[in-house]
Formats: structure tokens, C-alpha cells, sequence
């Protein structure tokens, strides 16, 4: 049976240092597909965010984004899962309370609630995503379908906002903030979703990821492949740990499994 591989972008396909995807992950990951293998993306960005993939963007045969909020093929959605209004509300009064930004990801725009300059200088900076040019009010965001809400909260924090979210999950890949989604929205469900639409088994599905957002996707998948600089915890998960993305990894593991 042929492999369908899931990959998170930041850390595990884009280099936090140089913002791009390695040459070698770029001609295996040609290789693997031409090989056979179905390549998909699973991401904690939602879709205005994805803009950094223009090297592999021809290969890719579906995505699972927001994580897990927000699955398609081509122009078919998958799946669609909003967080409950009792919850948005639940986060906006935490952050007026606290004095905190969040990022706010609609079915049809992205906003930012309490704006700081820390959210320009983590998603244009560290991130590269040129927030100017992809933000809209945040008031006309919270009128439709929240997806996904990333306050810059501190992870010791965390904990007690999310006691205020009974609906949410967390999952954390970044110091500054945590990406928050309604329960059934995370990387795992959003890629059974996607293997169910497509005609293939979770077990034949293999994982690539470095945070915590991509526990679900490491720990449901056939395979779990950790990142060299992924966090520890989700490297005691894994079933295989390989290099870092700037150390090959992706080629790596590929050529590990036999995909290359």
C-alpha cells in the first residue's frame, strides 16, 4: 500500500532560520511522489497564512489547516469545524482582562483582537507572514465562523485560560502563543477526516512534525516522525526521530522508510 505523508510547514518543511524549505526536502519529497506517495500538508496556519510552500505548492495533494479546523482537497471541503461563541466570548474577555492580544481566524478573514506590536513582530518576522497585507477588522471577523484564536499568552498561563474554554484544545508550537481550536478541530482528526475522503487507511498515513500542535497528527498516524529540533515531548511519542530541517531531515526519514 502506497504512503500518504503529512507534513507540518514551520520546523519540520520551513527552516525557522531561513524561511524556506530546504533543497534536499524539496527533491525527496518530488521523489516520494513520483514514487507514489500522496503529500499532504498539516498545519497549525490557516490558509492566508500558507505562504510560504511555493516549492512543493505543484505536489501537494491536500491540506489539513488550522489545525484540523479547516481540511480540503482541491476545492472541496473537507471538514469545517468553528469554535462554539461561548468560547470566542470566553477569550476575548481573558484578553481584555489581561490586556493581551490574540489572533482571530475566520472561515473568511483573519483578525487581530487587542492588537500589540508583538504580533508583527512574530508573524513578519520569526514567521514571514506579511500580517498587512492578509489582516481584516477584526470586527467583521467575529461576525462569521471562528476557526482558531492564538493569544500571546505565557504557557504558564495557558492552563487557566483554557479552564475558561470547556470546548477548546490547546496546542502550543510557539513560546509566545498557543493556537486554540474547538475540541474535534486538532491535526489527528482533521487527517482521519482527510484519509476517509480519500480512500486510504490512517495506518498508511506517516507524520512529520516538531511541536506540540502535532502530537495528535504523530500519535494517530500509521507513523509518527519527530523532528531533531522538535520539543522532547513529542519526540517520547514518536516512532522515529530524525534530523533537524536544516540537518536533511525530511530526506532523511524519507530515505528511512524506503520513500526515496
Amino acid at each position: 500500500m502506497k504512503k500518504a505523508l503529512f507534513f507540518d510547514i514551520d520546523g519540520t518543511l520551513v527552516s525557522f532560520k531561513t524561511h524556506d524549505i530546504p533543497a534536499s526536502a524539496v527533491e525527496a519529497i518530488a521523489q516520494a511522489k513520483r514514487n507514489g506517495a500522496g503529500i499532504y500538508i498539516s498545519t497549525g496556519r490557516p490558509v492566508q497564512f500558507i505562504t510560504n510552500l511555493g516549492q512543493i505548492e505543484h505536489l501537494i495533494d491536500g491540506y489539513v489547516t488550522t489545525n484540523g479546523a479547516r481540511c480540503f482537497v482541491g476545492e472541496e471541503e473537507i471538514c469545517v469545524n468553528a469554535i462554539p461563541q461561548e468560547d470566542v466570548e470566553a477569550l476575548l474577555t481573558y484578553a481584555r482582562e489581561r490586556d493581551i492580544c490574540s489572533v482571530v481566524v475566520g472561515v473568511d478573514g483573519v483578525g487581530v483582537f487587542n492588537e500589540k506590536p508583538v504580533a508583527n513582530e512574530i508573524f513578519d518576522g520569526s514567521l514571514a507572514v506579511p500580517m498587512m497585507d492578509i489582516l481584516s477588522p477584526v470586527e467583521e471577523v467575529l461576525k462569521g465562523r471562528i476557526l482558531q484564536m492564538s493569544p500571546f499568552v505565557e504557557k504558564e498561563d495557558e492552563e487557566e485560560l483554557m479552564g475558561r474554554l470547556p470546548h477548546c484544545v490547546s496546542g502550543r508550537w510557539h513560546p509566545q502563543f498557543t493556537d486554540i481550536t474547538a475540541q474535534r478541530a486538532d491535526k489527528g482528526r482533521g487527517i482521519l477526516a482527510l484519509a476517509q475522503h480519500e480512500g486510504f487507511s490512517i495506518d498508511d498515513c506517516i507524520g512529520f512534525g516538531d511541536g506540540g500542535n502535532d502530537m495528535t497528527m504523530i500519535c494517530d498516524c500509521g507513523i509518527g516522525v519527530a523532528m531533531g529540533n522538535a520539543i522532547e515531548d513529542l519526540k517520547a511519542e514518536a516512532d522515529h526521530i530524525t534530523t533537524s530541517v536544516d540537518e536533511d531531515g525530511i530526506a532523511n526519514a524519507l530515505r528511512h522508510f524506503g520513500l526515496i
